[in-house]
């Protein structure tokens, strides 16, 4: 199988405090990961480092594959713009998006009829699909997903769960972290209190 990320004794430090040391895991094609932990556990801050955005205070090796998405808790949307126009300027992976891909990414998430809608009229759980929709435009092969499962109801959480596993399916790998409850079929757990320093 092709491993697409591995971590090699990993530590963090934020300020003075160290959150986490000597973390260990390797994700291949395939695989659908959980950080798990406490609050301030860093399970954040494990995402972030990996996606090369937390290069002070990381111990340790980290080698990503190159083809790698990450979306953090907060939407990253402009509320001044549409749905539409919000994943056209966020070109998901670097790749330039069709219209046509676009309106097809907001239908699987339950958003048709929205496409022209402003971000700033929707409810926080139809934000959240917005974000989530650029799931269904990205090429990358490595998801790094932080709390996805926030501010979506129960369908919503069930059609998340799918894209997921059909990315899986597809040879991609996913890493996320959720404090919800998470039953996927195959569903592999990093608990960072096990690190914990």
């Amino acid at each position: 199988m092709t491993q697409l990320l591995k971590l090699q004794d990993v530590g963090l430090e934020r300020g003075v405090r160290q959150l986490f040391t000597g973390v260990q895991l390797e994700v291949a094609a395939g695989e659908l990961w959980q950080l798990v932990g406490s609050n301030g556990s860093g399970k954040t801050s494990l995402l972030r480092a990996v996606a090369g955005l937390a290069r002070l205070g990381v111990q340790g090796s980290i080698t990503c594959c190159p083809s790698m998405l990450f979306q953090g808790h907060l939407p990253g949307l402009k509320s001044a713009l549409t749905c539409r126009e919000n994943l056209l300027w966020h070109a998901s992976g670097g790749v330039a998006i069709p219209l046509s891909g676009i309106d097809h990414a907001l239908a699987e998430v339950g958003l048709v009829g929205y496409e022209d809608t402003v971000l700033g009229q929707l409810s926080a759980g139809q934000q959240r699909r917005v974000g989530l929709a650029r799931l269904w435009l990205s090429k990358a092969s490595l998801w790094l997903l932080d709390e996805p499962f926030t501010a979506i109801d129960v369908d919503g959480s069930a059609m998340l769960e799918q894209q997921l596993l059909r990315h899986c399916q597809n040879g991609g790998a996913v890493v996320f972290t959720s404090h919800q409850p998470t039953a996927v079929a195959g569903l592999r757990v990093l608990d960072l209190n096990q690190y914990a320093a």
